[in-house]
């Protein structure tokens, strides 16, 4: 028999969140402060779950680059994680990586969405506007719809 809602441990409730995806602990603050009844309480059990390697900023970025990078420029990748509350270190590795293939993701998410280059200016537009809202930096974006 499962307990209700209002039963379940802060701890309990930080492990379901982790079994559907990785969290960060910013974001499990900030999903779990409103079940916290007791001041204290959900960094203890977050603090434990950290301890016990619940909680990992490397896999979340891991999982973030892994999911995002195909479709995402740098830029947009390092607000996403930069959203989710990671230090600077430990974006700063895969960060790099990304920046060294963003050209060829950018050359794909183009040739998925265009597959041929602009007739005229305002087509280029168009599809430079498309990768710089995805992230990509305008330099490899420059060469991408050149």
């Amino acid at each position: 028999m499962a307990l209700p809602a209002s039963r379940i441990s802060l701890k309990g409730r930080a492990l379901r969140l982790l079994s559907q995806r990785e969290h960060s602990r910013v974001e499990l603050e900030r999903k779990l402060a409103a079940h916290e009844e007791e001041p204290g309480s959900l960094a203890r059990a977050l603090d434990e779950l950290e301890a016990k390697g619940f909680i990992s900023e490397e896999r979340v970025v891991a999982s973030v680059v892994h999911r995002r990078a195909s479709k995402l420029g740098a830029a947009r990748v390092q607000q996403e994680l930069a959203a989710k509350g990671l230090s600077a270190e430990s974006m700063s590795l895969a960060l790099e990586q990304l920046r060294g293939t963003e050209f060829e993701r950018a050359r794909d998410v183009w040739s998925r969405k265009f597959g041929e280059s602009a007739t005229d200016p305002q087509e280029r537009a168009k599809q430079m506007r498309f990768l710089l809202s995805r992230g990509f930096a305008a330099e490899v974006v420059r060469k991408v719809t050149g």
